[in-house]
């Protein structure tokens, strides 16, 4: 190998493979099973990424749960202007303009 051949004045350190927009790279560890069930649904579909498979169903588990969330705050608030929309209390008089003086 001869220092004349390779030229590395533009080269960069770093990943041969750059992250993509909005991604984030991680390790975890996931049970066998799902990640095989996750596989071979990409393999039924006729390919793809099984990474982008868990990624949508993360994203839907969230959106679900957020729902889940949203329609009990939805029963909350109806509770409260039922609870709202009934006829104010009667005001009881002042103790102070009643007061006997001393």
């Amino acid at each position: 190998m001869k220092a004349k051949e390779y030229n590395f004045e533009n080269a960069r350190r770093g990943a041969v493979v750059r992250n993509f927009a909005n991604k984030t790279r991680i390790t975890i560890r996931v049970d066998t099973d799902i990640l095989n069930w996750f596989r071979r649904k990409v393999h039924q579909a006729g390919g793809g990424n099984y990474q982008t498979l868990i990624n949508e169903a993360l994203r839907e588990h969230i959106q679900q749960r957020h729902g889940a969330l949203e329609v009990t705050l939805r029963k909350v608030l109806r509770e409260e202007l039922q609870i709202g929309s009934l006829p104010a209390p009667v005001k009881r008089k002042s103790a102070a303009k009643h007061a006997v003086p001393a």
